[in-house]
């Protein structure tokens, strides 16, 4: 029986996990700063090639919000340099004790984090998830595969082949990151039969992506499912920052995760905030879909179906509810959220308290934009992506979360009674 590509890069990770899981930090760090280097590198290339590739896709009639995610401009890439070197100066997430004891009898019991093994990531137009799944997965010693969308194919070549050389200067396997570089279906579909030599997968991208992923393997799979973000403007909101944060959860950018989708207003509140509301949200070009009440309110505006609820825009659409106090507020949240990012607007810390106990998601905001929930602006760095999943990661999943531990124990010939 011939061994398949994808089959051969699989066992290829494998082996080459030994030596990441015996790697020390300064190798590891070491890494990262020459994959930083090398990537600078090729700055030209990549951006002349992205070009070419958003061309492409904007004469294959694909949509704004896809082409934004493909695009590789000056700022984006010195952002995906930036934060592989700051994940090179986190702390180290390997070998650390997370627990340990003596008994009695002098046996020396402890638990310390290690590495997961080969990780796979398979996503959609977003280039700059290949640098960031690389350093991530490097930092906490584990080896990837990379299988990026088709629409940046190229890119994301120029991209690994750069940090493998990287890699491979500070003396780490050739493997530790590699790349699928056929396009189609066939090659993710081979990767999702690699249980023997893949230890978990992560899918980024749309909400069918990641269902087709989970389905369809027995490996272990961190899901990123539907940003549905709410943001509750509390009875006691102060205007001026309710407004703000309004508008700045849902249009600093409306294509990604973490824009606020659904906006909660105490009806107590409703007649001062939604007028300004429409105002600020009209200028920034935002259509708005009301509940009955809020219509009464704004009559101008479009009505909210039951869908609306339901759905993860991703484009310059919001809906509006009132809601009868903090209560109902959150019942609406855990009930049509994806238990991804929800704030509160309030100045009282009794329902700030209460929102963050009760609501069930991954991150929970206070007087803070929805835009935040992240790992760059939660001090974390580099991450892969956002889970949505209780087990094993939830919210942003960076080096640490890519750890799982073992147990070890010293004895001194030591004997069960």
């Amino acid at each position: 029986m011939n061994t398949s590509h994808v089959q051969v890069i699989a066992k290829q990770s494998k082996i080459a996990t030994k030596q990441l899981a015996s790697s020390s930090e300064s190798q590891r760090n070491l890494a990262l700063s020459k994959m930083a280097d090398s990537l600078e590198s090729v700055k030209d290339q990549v951006l002349e090639i992205n070009a070419q590739e958003v061309l492409k896709a904007r004469q294959n009639g694909q949509s704004e919000a896809l082409i934004k995610r493909l695009t590789i401009d000056e700022k984006v890439f010195k952002y995906m340099i930036s934060r592989l070197r700051k994940v090179a100066q986190s702390p180290d997430p390997l070998n650390r004790v997370l627990s340990g004891h003596t008994n009695p009898n002098g046996l020396q019991v402890y638990k310390k984090s290690v590495p997961l093994g080969v990780i796979g990531i398979i996503y959609e137009s977003r280039p700059n998830v290949t640098s960031d799944a690389a350093g991530v997965c490097i930092k906490s010693g584990n080896a990837v595969i990379l299988r990026g969308g088709s629409e940046a194919l190229q890119t994301n070549i120029v991209l690994a082949d750069a940090m493998i050389r990287g890699a491979v200067e500070a003396g780490l396997p050739e493997h530790a990151i590699q790349i699928i570089r056929t396009p189609g279906h066939e090659a993710v579909n081979e990767l999702l039969t690699m249980e023997d030599y893949i230890d978990v997968l992560i899918p980024r991208g749309g909400k069918d992506l990641i269902k087709r992923i989970a389905e369809g393997t027995r490996i272990p799979v961190i899901k990123h499912y539907d940003g549905i973000c709410h943001l509750y403007l509390a009875e006691d909101a102060d205007p001026t920052q309710a407004i703000e944060l309004a508008i700045n959860s849902k249009c600093q950018s409306v294509q990604v995760c973490n824009a606020l989708e659904t906006l909660l207003v105490d009806k107590n509140r409703a007649e001062q905030l939604l007028s300004l509301l429409n105002t600020a949200f009209t200028a920034k070009h935002i259509e708005l879909r009301g509940c009955e009440q809020t219509q009464k309110i704004l009559a101008n505006i479009l009505p909210a179906t039951a869908d609306d609820w339901h759905s993860e825009y991703l484009a310059p659409i919001l809906s509006i509810k009132i809601v009868n106090g903090i209560n109902e507020a959150i019942e609406h949240i855990n009930h049509y959220g994806s238990g991804h990012t929800d704030g509160i607007v309030t100045q009282s810390l009794a329902l700030a308290k209460q929102f963050e106990q009760q609501v069930d998601s991954a991150s929970v905001l206070i007087n803070a934009s929805t835009r935040l929930s992240g790992g760059g602006d939660y001090g974390l760095g580099s991450v892969i992506g956002i889970s949505t999943d209780k087990l094993h990661a939830r919210g942003p999943v960076g080096p640490d979360e890519l750890t799982t531990y073992k147990w070890v124990v010293y004895g001194d010939g030591h004997l069960r009674d």
